[in-house]
This record gives C-alpha cells, structure tokens and sequence, in this order.
C-alpha cells in the first residue's frame, strides 16, 4: 500500500515515518506533502490509499484537501493528526469521510491504532469493490447469453415467452400495446472479404460487434433489440414504431458499421406483423427476401420481402459434372481440375440470375460429391487426414464471395473451389506416393530377411499397417500376393545355393527360410517343375 503525509512542519512529518509501524501495516511507499495543493498534486500522481493531513496548512488546508478526497477519490482513508481540539474541524473531519482524528502530541499506539483501522476499512471495501467488478463482468458476459436466448425463444414460441415481452419493456423501452413489428436479418452469408478476413474464424467477435453496434442504434431511440438467433446462428433485429422508417433505421445502423468495420452488410426485411404472434412468418419472409434477391445485381443493402417470379434461376445442377471433376482430380494435373471447374462456371455465368438459395443448393451437393470422393480415395487413410480433408466439407455457414460492388464474384468462386479440389488432388496423389513407397519398402525387407520366419501378420505389426492393406496395395503394385512374392524370392536364393554341392537340401531349405526339407522340396517342384534334387543334377557346375 502507499501512505502520504500532509503536514507543513518537516519535524511532525519525520516523527510520523519514525512512529509509526509501517511494514506491520503492509505499507511499502510513503509520499510527503507540506500543504493540501502539493497533496492533491501527489494524489493523481501516485494514487495512495491512506492519507495522514494536518487541518491548519497554507495555501489549501486539511478541510478542503478532505472536501476534494470526497469528491475525487473517495476510495482513500483519511486520518487526520492536528494541534487544535477544534469541535467544527472534528465535524468537518466526520463529515468528508475521515476514520480518525488525532491531537498533537502524536501518541504512538493511539496513531498505530487508528492506521490500522483505517487499512483494515480500506482492504473491507477494496475486496467488495472487486467482487463487485468481478459481478458486474460475470452479468456483462451472462447478459448477451441471456437476451439471445429470452429472444430466440420468442421468436420460436411468440405464445410461450410472454417473460420475453414483458422484459422488452422493462430493458429495452418497448411501449405496452404494441401491436405490430418488422424483423430484419443481418446477413453474415454475403459479407465482403475483407470484413471476413479481418476477423478470420473468431466468429464469436463479429457476432459481438455487429450486435453491438446494431443496438447502439436500436437501444439510443428505443426502437428495437438485436441479437443472435440460436435456431440459425444469424443476427436478427426486431424492430418496433414507426414500420414504413425502418428501412431508413436499417441504413442508419449500416452506416455505423461502415464506420465502424469499413464494411457494409446486406439486411433482409420484413413487412409488418403482428407483434408477438407474427415474428415467426416476420423471420420467414426477411430470411426470404435475402434468399431471393438476384445475387449478380447490386440492388442497394436493404431487401425488402418482395417475391419476383421472374428471378427463379434455370435450373443447374453440380451433380452434372461430378465425374469430369472427380476425373481430373485423380489426373493429378491442376490444368484438367481448372478445365473442369471451368466448365462447370461456364454453365453459372449463362444464368440471368442467382439467388442465395441456389448457391446453397450447389453448395450442397458439391459437400455431399467431396464426401463420397474422400471415402473413395482414402478408403484406409489415417483419422488424422479423414479429418482434416472434411472439416473443409459442409462447415454449416455459406459465405459467399463477394467484388468491390457487393455482387457475387463468380471469379473469386471460381478460384475457391479450384483450389479446394488442386489441393484434394495433391493429398491424394501424397498419399498415393506414400503408399507406394511403403509397398516398396515391405518388397525390399522380403528381399532382405527372407531367410527368416515372416508372416504378413509380423509385417504389419513392423510397417503399422492392417494385414488386409498390405494384401490389397501390394497385389495392386506388383500383380502377385506377398505369401507368392515372399516364395519366389526363396527358390530363387534356393537354386543359387544349390549351386554349391557342399551344402545339403535340408541345409539349403533352412537358409531360404523354410524348417521343414520337405515343405520346401514341395514348394520347389511347384515353383519350378522339378524336386531340388533334380534341379541340381541338372544344373550342377562343371569342375575343373
């Protein structure tokens, strides 16, 4: 903690240092002033929590020095030590807040005791401030939590949450009787890129600030509530008075976030409806209005729920060209994947219109074809990969990429999808190479160890790869099973060492691998035709 002394007289401030037990009061710093002015100077300095001031000082005394703590820095505990038993300075002292007031001569327990007091009131209400702050960040972070939640319900059941309306109306200023409202939906689908890699895949931050700034609009002319839809994770504004001003509410907050985040977002709105038994046909037709505009056209932010019969798009499907794009992805050439995704665009660009639901219809089946496409090139790959190759699948949210006119950026789409599909391609050409290597590797170990006891069991357990991996990948590389390759490799060292007549079969059939002569003279005549003995009659060296 940190004192300061307040006294015009240098001796009573060196009596008080020497007096006084400082460290047993946990009391590190102690600060000197000669009058109240030079105090106030060191108070915004040093911030001290205890204050010992003398009452009779120049230039500003102990009374006005304890009528500006009070009003400054009313955390601080004041003892006052004067020369004078003066009624009125006892009750000024009481009066601004002092814990004690002390006559000179200074008594060194009567000065100690009241310090301690004064320390003891001070950690009180510093541990109650803390407490208080630590309350009041805990509702500051329940508080958001509570009103998506209290809202989302209403939104669902307007009939079951009458809490939810009666709270508008105690927090928010909704006006008893209201009979009608609009809801308007912020789209977080369509925002531009940059606001998108501002905030990277801290989501949580955008929800906060975009709520935040939305309802410093909403809540300053108490008009309306934000908040986060928990049914579809979309930031949605119910909004009260005045139906036909709304849309001018709406470019209003636009601005702000302009301002705020450099960014502009388009809203789908509503008309009016009855309030609180129309908000859920109110959230159909906002969602609507975004999932119908024309995507290719910059019609302003606002989107009023119009239908257009005229914006249903030519009907396209994905699916179409799921072969020549799973092709090209085997090709392992990112030319053929560009070629074929290009082919898919062309068919996009020929549309007069694009709306959000088709996008999101493609969206869909291209997931659902990724899908199937990762079981078939992976069909034994690691969790790990399995993972990491689907969390780029079917994430839940459908960002569509926008230009700097804020219509959709069939390039920037484009460019997406041809490089999700390269980098597909080269995880499965990696794991092709891998696995290759691998087979390789078990060929060259039979090469190596075939005079050992190997069963495919004892290689899978070595190369951490299932028995049925191994069968499969190796008959696939090299057109023959590993009991097969194994077998040959062993005849083949088998006929070189029966070139040596000093050495017997038995001795020959337990250096190829094989503990049973008899096993390896059946082996033999299957694989060459002829029984060990005949093949080295016939194939014995000439000597010299």
């Amino acid at each position: 903690m940190i004192a300061l002394l307040v006294d015009d007289e240098k001796h009573v401030r060196n009596a008080l240092r020497m007096l006084i037990k400082w460290e047993e009061h946990g009391i590190s710093q102690i600060f000197e002033a000669e009058n109240g002015e030079e105090a106030i100077e060191v108070i915004g300095c040093e911030k001290p929590q205890i204050i010992i001031t003398d009452m009779m000082m120049p230039v500003r005394g102990g009374v006005e020095l304890l009528q500006w703590l009070q009003a400054n820095d009313p955390s601080a505990k004041s003892i006052v030590i004067s020369g004078h038993d003066d009624f009125a300075l006892v009750r000024h002292t009481i009066q601004y807040g002092g814990t004690d007031y002390i006559l000179k001569p200074i008594d060194p327990d009567q000065v100690n005791e009241a310090l301690a007091k004064a320390v003891a009131s001070w950690n009180k209400e510093e541990s109650e401030r803390s407490r208080s702050l630590e309350r009041n960040i805990e509702m500051n972070r329940i508080k958001p939590v509570y009103w998506d939640r209290q809202l989302s319900g209403l939104l669902d059941e307007p009939a079951q949450n009458a809490g939810a309306v009666r709270d508008l109306q105690a927090d928010w200023g909704l006006p008893a009787g209201t009979g009608s409202c609009r809801i308007a939906i912020l789209s977080m689908v369509t925002m531009e890129t940059k606001l998108k890699n501002k905030f990277g895949r801290n989501t949580d931050l955008l929800f906060f600030s975009l709520i935040n700034i939305c309802n410093e609009f909403l809540h300053r002319r108490s008009r309306g509530a934000a908040f986060r839809y928990w049914s579809s994770n979309e930031i949605v504004l119910l909004v009260w008075g005045e139906p036909n001003k709304v849309p001018a509410l709406l470019g209003d907050i636009n601005e702000g976030i302009l301002t705020a985040l450099h960014s502009r977002l388009d809203f789908g709105i509503s008309g009016a409806h009855a309030f609180p038994d129309g908000l859920p046909a109110a959230y159909r037709e906002a969602r609507d209005a975004l999932r119908q505009r024309n995507l290719l056209s910059r019609g302003g932010w606002i989107h009023e729920a119009v239908r257009t019969e005229g914006l249903q798009p030519r009907r396209l499907r994905f699916s179409d060209f799921e072969e020549v794009i799973r092709t090209a992805i085997r090709s392992g050439s990112a030319e053929e994947i560009s070629s074929a995704v290009q082919a898919w665009f062309d068919g996009v660009r020929s549309l007069s219109a694009i709306t959000l639901e088709q996008i999101e219809q493609w969206r869909r089946e291209a997931d659902t074809m990724r899908g199937r496409w990762i079981e078939d090139f992976f069909p034994d790959g690691p969790e790990e990969l399995l993972a990491e190759l689907r969390s780029e699948t079917g994430n839940g949210q459908t960002i569509v990429p926008l230009n700097e006119q804020g219509t959709l950026s069939l390039a920037d789409w484009q460019q997406e999808l041809t490089h999700s599909f390269v980098q597909l391609s080269k995880q499965l050409l990696k794991r092709q190479h891998r696995e290759k290597n691998v087979i390789y590797d078990i060929a060259k170990y039979l090469q190596t160890h075939y005079h050992e006891e190997i069963s495919l069991q004892d290689i899978a357990g070595r190369f951490f790869l299932s028995r049925e991996y191994i069968s499969r990948k190796f008959k696939q590389e090299f057109g023959t099973n590993l009991s097969d390759y194994l077998g040959a490799i062993r005849i083949d060292k088998a006929k070189l060492l029966m070139m040596n007549p000093n050495l017997r079969i038995s001795q020959v059939s337990e250096m190829v691998g094989y503990s049973d002569e008899k096993y390896f003279s059946k082996v033999f005549k299957k694989v060459t035709g002829c029984s060990p003995n005949e093949y080295r009659k016939a194939n014995q060296p000439m000597i010299e």
